[in-house]
């Protein structure tokens, strides 16, 4: 087994020491100085002190994506979630005190600045409403640094290597940790913006240049720029690792970016995921594994995050490798501050505590499939209204489908009529040269067996024609659902359905 930097580890009392650092979190930072959590444990007659075990959570209310949104009168709920001090209070902490005495006021003052102003913003990509954001402080901006550190030491990176952050250049969380991450790791890691800003070309001549060791980006980007490398030509004998966040990324897509990661010439490398969402201001990644083996899950930073996984529907807590809704809530965090935070994230395998199988890590590990709750939408496909889709599987079937290059689901009206049955058309671009006939027909058999539905009609496309229907290029996230029915048109975010974000490194994220 391999390890790098040790990580905080309590095998025998995690769960209360982690609640211990919350209580002081709670009592010291966040209740003093959030309006929304000062309001919230007011009201529910709630003190620190009474959150003794990991059952006594459930006492904290949660907090949803719904919390953040404008309130009638045109309120601003996202100010409510910023911790804004007191300096009168902050000033008569013993801690504050004890250093003006060896310091002087000064370097209480800087200190006061450098854990609560504001010094940079991420925010929600928007797909689904407005875009949120979220403050870091310069304290928040050192956890994000330890946090991308571990990432890269998970994926047994070293400083030798030459990467390419990939990501788009935007106010996101995927490319500003891979970003601090990498300088804090030491690495030399060059941000190359994504698509929209070096547009394809742009990119594969800088691989020429760089020739680099390891890949880090979003999946469908990545794909469709190894498709061009290998079109062009281009050898990457010394690629060694491919990292993916921003999207779902399952066996089937990460054995179609090994696939052209070989014929570039690259000997057997690492296909490692990450998973991250902008309310964390953070991101976990996988450690090394055979394709065979499967993941041993996501590593979580026990002394930076909690996490919780609840049944999705009653909100109640599941047990240890139980499937159900991944929660959040922050321990170290400043800026804007999210406490037992809903993502809408499901696993499907859960959370586990004993040490990681391949590299000894002893942290909680988020083991499995992660899909998006919201992705499942009420379809009229017949006679029968109502139709229940779950659009999480219907990723994963075309991403594990052989042949099935990139793909985009359409949705529709029958003869554009908002009154008329609702139809899937799916385009495809194929990876190889399979008979389209083939394909159609392996399709048609995979959506029926999976959802007991059947598209309505099978587009495919060239590499070139998928790259503008997904908006490679013009687009932070490549569009792989997009919903054209009449009745989405106009809703301010172009019908488009949200992807999860891997999240960052999305959901992010996202």
């Amino acid at each position: 087994m391999k390890t790098s930097t040790p990580w905080p580890s309590h095998p025998r009392s995690l769960r209360e020491w982690q609640l211990a650092r919350l209580r002081t979190y709670l009592r010291d930072t966040v209740l003093p100085f959030s309006a929304h959590y000062g309001r919230m444990f007011e009201k529910e007659g709630l003190r620190p002190e009474m959150l003794r075990t990991p059952d006594d959570l459930r006492r904290i209310p949660f907090t949803s994506k719904n919390d953040f949104l404008p309130g009638s009168e045109g309120s601003d709920p996202v100010r409510d979630f910023v911790l804004v001090p007191d300096r009168a209070v902050l000033a008569r902490r013993p801690s504050s005190i004890f250093r003006a005495l060896l310091h002087g006021r000064a370097a209480v003052a800087e200190g006061f600045e450098r854990e609560f102003r504001p010094l940079l913003l991420t925010s929600t990509t928007g797909r689904s409403s407005e875009p949120v954001p979220f403050l870091y402080t310069a304290q928040d901006i050192e956890n994000l640094k330890l946090g991308g550190k571990r990432v890269y030491e998970l994926c047994e990176a070293t400083r030798e290597m030459r990467m390419l952050n990939m990501f788009p250049f935007a106010p996101h969380l995927a490319f500003w940790i891979a970003h601090y991450g990498g300088a804090d790791f030491g690495s030399f890691v060059v941000g190359t913006g994504g698509g929209k800003v070096m547009g394809t070309d742009g990119n594969l001549r800088l691989i020429r240049k760089v020739k680099p060791d390891v890949l880090i980006g979003m999946p469908t980007f990545l794909y469709h720029l190894l498709q061009g490398g290998v079109a062009d030509g281009l050898k990457l004998p010394n690629l060694r690792k491919i990292v993916l966040g921003g999207e779902k990324a399952p066996a089937g897509t990460r054995r179609k970016l090994r696939a052209l990661a070989e014929k570039l010439g690259a000997p057997k490398i690492d296909v490692l995921r990450s998973y991250g969402f902008t309310e964390a201001k953070l991101a976990w990644g996988e450690c090394p594994f055979e394709e065979d083996a499967g993941s041993a899950g996501y590593h979580i930073h026990p002394d930076l995050s909690m996490i919780e996984i609840v049944d999705p529907k009653t909100g109640e807590p599941r047990g240890e490798g139980e499937p159900g809704e991944i929660v959040f809530t922050p321990l170290a965090a400043r800026g804007s501050v999210a406490l037992r935070y809903r993502t809408g994230d499901c696993t499907d395998g859960g959370l586990y505590y004993e040490p990681c199988p391949f590299c000894g890590r002893q942290v909680p590990r988020l083991v499995g499939e992660i899909s998006r709750n919201a992705e499942f939408r009420e379809m009229q496909l017949g006679k029968l209204k109502g139709t229940l889709v779950d659009f999480n599987r219907l990723e994963h079937v075309l991403d594990n489908t052989d042949h099935v290059g990139t793909w985009q689901l359409e949705l529709r009206k029958q003869n554009d009529d908002p009154e008329d049955l609702d139809e899937i058309v799916l385009h495809v671009a194929k990876s190889d040269q399979y008979s389209d006939a083939g394909l159609r027909e392996l399709l048609d058999a995979h959506f029926a067996s999976e959802l007991e539905i059947h598209p309505n009609r099978i587009e495919f496309h060239t590499e070139e024609e998928m790259k503008a229907l997904q908006g490679t290029g013009t687009q932070l996230k490549e569009i792989r659902i997009i919903d054209h029915r009449p009745a989405c048109e106009g809703t301010g975010n172009g019908g488009t359905l949200p992807n999860v974000h891997t999240n960052a490194v999305s959901r992010p994220t996202s």
